[in-house]
Parts: structure tokens; C-alpha cells; sequence
């Protein structure tokens, strides 16, 4: 039975991954790095540490890692400042899920984008318990942002369902033995391994019901919600 539902953030309810790999670009070629074909799906999951140490040692960028997080983060909050880039359907998803099930946030951005975010979609009080991979061990693939926020919920990990976009995300809430329902975004599709990790795989999250939810091994409503919409 489901006991509550996780969600991402980036590529799932914001659609930021296209702004993060434009600032990246930018930034590593505005100091003196390289930017390799596979870097914006390596990065995608990574925790802000292991991003930008990635930036600094490995695309050859000429700043340490410390700066090159903040200073990326800093770009990241003035586009975000001026727009946060909403995922069509990505809040109605959110809100109908909340209906029935406690909902979670497990991200991959620094709190600070966060919070921005749920700000500017109205969904700051829409979840029970939100982490950012910035306090913990490991970023994605890693299963310790999902664990992390399950253990906030109160819920064993294998009564939670993820919804994820990324491959690096599906593998770190496999990994933490939740069932997964994929959602990839169009211009970052699901390498083989992850797909077959997914229990769901669907082309919008508009097709993100409470139906779709239960279906992937059987729902449970959060106490009280069926005399609050009436049954």
C-alpha cells in the first residue's frame, strides 16, 4: 500500500534542467573549461558540491568549487527571479496527489532555488517534508536524499512511491526502494537501465492521476481526505 508519494522538483514541477545546462554552458566557457557532450546528464541528480567540484576538476573550469557553486547558484536565483520556469500540468499533478497521499520533495537544488520555487507555485505548505541533496552524504544516484525524506515522513521507504524525470533520480529512488513513476523530459530521455528501474512510465505528467499512483502497488488515502471530498 501506498503511504505517501515523493516528488523531484527539477524536470518534474519546474522545468529548469534546460536553464541549469545554459548557465552551466555559459559559465565554463566564460572560464575556461570545456563542456563535453554527456555533461549536463552526468550533472543531472548531482548535489550542488559534487556538480561543481565536476565543474573545477574535471571541465578544466579555472575557480575553485566552492565559487563555482556560488556563483552558478547566483545566476540560477536571478533567472529564477525573474521567471521559474513551471512545467505545465507539473502543479495540478502536485495538488491532486497531495489529495489523497503526504507528499514529500527530494531535490537536487540548493534550498534556497527551493524555496524559491515553491514560492512562486503556491506548493510551500503542499509538502510534509522537503530535502535538498545539499544536506546530505550523497547526491543522486545515491538513495539518501529519498531515504532522508521518508525517514521525515515517518513512512518506510517501500511504501513510498517517487516521481522522477532523470535517470541519476530514478536510480537513487530505486536504490532506496521505492517504486518509481518516470516522467522524462523530452530533451533528457531515460538511459535503458534506468527505464526498466521505473514501475511506470509516462510521457506528461499531466497522466499523473491518484489512479496511476495506486496502480503501482495499491493505495492508501491519507487519513481523513475521503469525508473531506465527500466519501
Amino acid at each position: 500500500m501506498v503511504a505517501a508519494v515523493i516528488f523531484d522538483l527539477d524536470g518534474v514541477i519546474v522545468d529548469s534542467e534546460p536553464v541549469w545546462e545554459e548557465v552551466r554552458r555559459a559559465y565554463v566557457s566564460a572560464h575556461g573549461g570545456t563542456w563535453q557532450a554527456d555533461s549536463q546528464r552526468r550533472m543531472m541528480g548531482m548535489s550542488t558540491g559534487e556538480w561543481s567540484r565536476y565543474l573545477s576538476d574535471e571541465l578544466g573550469v579555472d575557480r575553485t568549487a566552492e565559487q563555482v557553486a556560488t556563483e552558478v547558484v547566483t545566476e540560477m536565483s536571478r533567472r529564477y527571479a525573474h521567471r521559474v520556469p513551471l512545467i505545465d500540468g507539473g502543479v495540478d499533478a502536485v495538488r491532486r496527489t497531495a489529495g489523497r497521499w503526504p507528499l514529500g520533495l527530494a531535490s537536487s537544488s540548493p534550498t534556497r532555488l527551493i524555496r524559491t520555487a515553491l514560492d512562486a507555485t503556491g506548493l510551500s505548505d503542499t509538502f510534509d517534508a522537503t530535502l535538498s541533496t545539499e544536506e546530505t552524504r550523497h547526491g543522486k544516484p545515491a538513495p539518501d536524499v529519498y531515504l532522508a525524506v521518508a525517514e521525515r515522513l515517518g513512512v518506510d521507504p517501500a511504501r513510498c512511491v517517487a516521481v522522477e524525470d532523470s535517470a541519476n533520480g530514478v536510480r537513487s529512488a530505486a536504490a532506496a526502494g521505492m517504486a518509481v513513476v518516470a516522467v522524462p523530459h523530452g530533451a533528457y530521455p531515460l538511459e535503458p537501465d534506468a527505464e526498466r528501474l521505473a514501475a511506470v512510465v509516462l510521457s506528461s505528467i499531466d497522466e499523473l492521476t491518484p489512479e496511476v499512483v495506486a496502480t503501482v502497488h495499491g493505495g492508501e488515502e491519507r487519513p481523513g481526505t475521503a469525508d473531506q471530498q465527500g466519501g
